[in-house]
């Protein structure tokens, strides 16, 4: 991998791990379109180290919040818990199936589903159920108003995201519409859940990839990759949350459909 193709790659998951468009599907598709011969063992450390600077984007984004969680972390379990250690509750509620089906499925999925196929159904699947959120229900909900049954609920959307082409943001986003939420506040939960999940499959990932060793060369290509993910990611949540107050998600829907399409020819030929 060059490091050309690596600031790309930092590019594409800092713009799509946070739009609902699947940063994993745009990884797998962009090795395949370019021809980016990758070993399979650095490319998977490759996608950790870019989600990684995502990561950094949301804790440094979401600051505040977060000082704010962890200074009612005394009071998450007492009866009046206040609008951030509730917040904690919903997140700890949400990121249990993730965990699940990461423990049980991980293997699976990443050895057989990692596809450029697999990828291409699962864009133009998410599509459609972001083209019904926009058009079903009432949204005028805030994100600290979400139960512990919606946690769940927009847990099993994070953890369907697993699947490459799904998208976390995309999946969750539009339950999160579903259920009767604002997509600002759809989203911004869905940020925030992310943190959990993201945080244990790099701690897993990187024990592993200790355990493998990394060459010089390689481990400047991944440091770029996060620095440009991270400084991208950033500029994405800061915009994205700006055109949910007022847009619909129609454009991410097409454009899913669009490189479904374009992924179908490209098999086909």
């Amino acid at each position: 991998m060059s490091v050309a193709a690596a600031i790309l790659l930092g590019i594409l998951q800092g713009l799509t791990e946070f739009l609902p468009v699947s940063s994993s599907a745009h990884l797998i598709l962009a090795r395949a379109f370019f021809g980016w011969d990758v070993p399979a063992d650095f490319g998977l450390a490759f996608d950790v180290a870019l989600h990684i600077g995502t990561l950094a984007a949301i804790l440094m984004f979401f600051r505040r919040e977060l000082a704010g969680m962890a200074a009612a972390l005394p009071s998450v379990l007492s009866p009046g818990a206040g609008p951030s250690a509730r917040l904690v509750q919903r997140i700890a509620v949400g990121t249990v199936p993730v965990v699940v089906v990461g423990l049980l499925f991980n293997d699976y999925i990443e050895q057989t589903l990692r596809t450029p196929r697999v990828a291409a159904w699962a864009l133009a699947t998410g599509a459609i159920a972001m083209f019904a959120a926009e058009r079903l229900g009432i949204r005028r909900r805030a994100e600290d108003s979400v139960t512990w049954f919606e946690a769940a609920l927009i847990g099993c959307a994070q953890a369907s995201a697993l699947i490459p082409g799904v998208s976390r943001s995309g999946a969750t986003i539009s339950l999160g519409m579903f259920l009767g939420l604002r997509r600002d506040a759809a989203a911004r939960f869905t940020f925030l859940l992310a943190i959990p999940a993201t945080l244990a499959a790099a701690g897993k990932e990187s024990l592993e990839l200790g355990r493998m060793g990394v060459s010089a060369s390689n481990a400047q290509l991944m440091a770029i990759g996060v620095l440009v993910s991270g400084i991208v990611g950033y500029l994405t949540i800061k915009y994205f949350l700006r055109f949910l107050a007022g847009n619909r998600l129609d454009v991410f829907a097409y454009y899913r459909w669009a490189l479904a399409a374009v992924t179908a020819v490209w098999l086909w030929r």
